[in-house]
């Protein structure tokens, strides 16, 4: 009994900061598509549309940069560096595939668009493509992996012509 309380608690902390995360990402992007021109390609620091490729580091089980910003309609492939001396996983997806990979129902990952394991030392790439303007998390649910703070987003624009 002990034991199953233990583990609600530790479900209930990675849900609420999951929660916070996705809190504060909503309000970020809320700013940012109020700024003027933010929702133009002409920002450097916004990939896409189309084709792109982002290099997400791992070191002491973080991913470096916590945050992507592309255009929607961007088909970007990350390609996962992990420079841990342990395995890692990539996922990237909406609260239904976070859900379902918390729940540690897959080992090892590869065949599924947008998600990847990263072997110790290994690089790795996975594609995902995102149409819908919002936010997307990233993160890593091999265990303690997310509650240690293994979580990134990505930002998706609108586009707009002008």
């Amino acid at each position: 009994m002990a034991r199953r309380t233990r583990m609600r608690r530790g479900a209930r902390l990675v849900w609420t900061l999951a929660a916070m995360w996705m809190a504060a990402s909503v309000a970020a992007v809320v700013f940012a598509l109020a700024a003027p021109g933010a929702t133009t390609n002409s920002d450097p620091d916004v990939l896409g549309p189309g084709d792109v490729t982002v290099t997400l580091d791992i070191n002491n089980s973080r991913f470096v940069p916590t945050r992507v910003v592309v255009l929607q309609h961007s088909t970007v492939t990350f390609r996962i560096v992990n420079h841990d001396p342990i395995g890692h996983e990539f996922i990237v997806g909406d609260g239904g595939v976070h859900s379902l990979h918390e729940a540690g129902t897959h080992g090892q990952h590869g065949t599924v668009p947008g998600e990847v394991s990263v072997a110790p030392g290994e690089t790795a790439s996975t594609t995902s493509t995102f149409h819908a303007p919002g936010v997307v998390v990233f993160a890593c649910h091999l265990p303690g992996h997310f509650s240690y703070g293994m979580i990134g987003e990505v930002v998706v624009k609108p586009q707009t012509t002008r």
